[in-house]
């Protein structure tokens, strides 16, 4: 089966990958620390930002941004050191890695957001952790912690969100079937290289739906009918000098699944 092409482009990248035969490649929590601190040296050599992760005992997620075309440089450098530092400590040879890391390239940011929360479900997903926050080695417990490392301070969760409360009521209903079915979808459909986000025409303009003296109701209604007609949340917050959270929560008020 061929492999899939690589997008090199700039932009945010949804990065994994695996120990060798599903192995632990983190043995001790010094080793995660470890695997951030070359995460984030990286980093600062080629430009990246990490605005989400989560480190299992197997496997890595990285919420990736590259400002230069330099992706998989970056990541092969990250993935050899941390093998060179894990191999001499366990006195092993070989490889670690099952093999190169996979990455899907992110096209819009409703689903930027889809992906956050999934990667922070992970510990949940795998009964080591009850609710989102509560398991180290994931960006929400570094905000909560008040620890993130430089290499995160430009995540877009800081900017969307105000606080950390506000981010964790936004993040505490469980991912639901059409969320995930989504990054499902996603990570199995053929690479787009042009024109990539499809999206319904529309006829109209947001200022179209919103009038000046209108109500709350009216005005939650006419956040549901935009986001039937095709408007992104992030691009209703924008306009409406709102946070996505908030959408959110108008959305699920309104029983519609965002």
């Amino acid at each position: 089966m061929a492999r899939r092409p690589r997008i090199e482009n700039a932009g945010f990248h949804h990065i994994y990958n695996r120990g060798v035969e599903k192995r632990n490649i983190f043995i001790e929590n010094k080793d995660k620390e470890k695997f951030l601190d070359i995460v984030c040296e990286v980093s600062i050599f080629y430009d990246f930002v990490i605005h989400g992760y989560a480190l299992m005992d197997n496997h890595y997620h990285l919420l990736l941004e590259n400002k230069r075309e330099n992706l998989s440089n970056g990541m092969r450098q990250i993935n050899a050191t941390y093998a060179q530092y894990f191999n001499k400590k366990y006195k092993r040879v070989g490889h670690l890695w099952q093999d190169r890391y996979k990455s899907w390239y992110i096209f819009d940011d409703d689903y930027l957001y889809k992906l956050f929360k999934y990667i922070e479900y992970n510990p949940i997903k795998a009964n080591i952790a009850k609710k989102i926050g509560t398991y180290p080695y994931t960006f929400v417990y570094d905000m909560l912690q008040n620890r993130l490392r430089g290499c995160m301070q430009e995540s877009f969760v800081l900017q969307w969100f105000n606080n950390v409360n506000e981010l964790l009521n936004s993040l505490d209903l469980e991912l639901t079937s059409k969320e995930q079915n989504a990054i499902n979808i996603f990570q199995k459909e053929a690479i787009r290289y042009k024109n990539p986000i499809k999206k319904v025409q529309q006829k109209l303009k947001l200022e179209d739906y919103f009038q000046d003296q209108m109500n709350k109701n009216k005005r939650n209604e006419m956040i549901q009918k935009a986001i039937q007609d095709g408007f992104t949340q992030s691009e209703i917050a924008r306009y409406l000098g709102l946070t996505c959270a908030a959408v959110s929560k108008v959305l699920k008020k309104l029983k519609v699944e965002p």
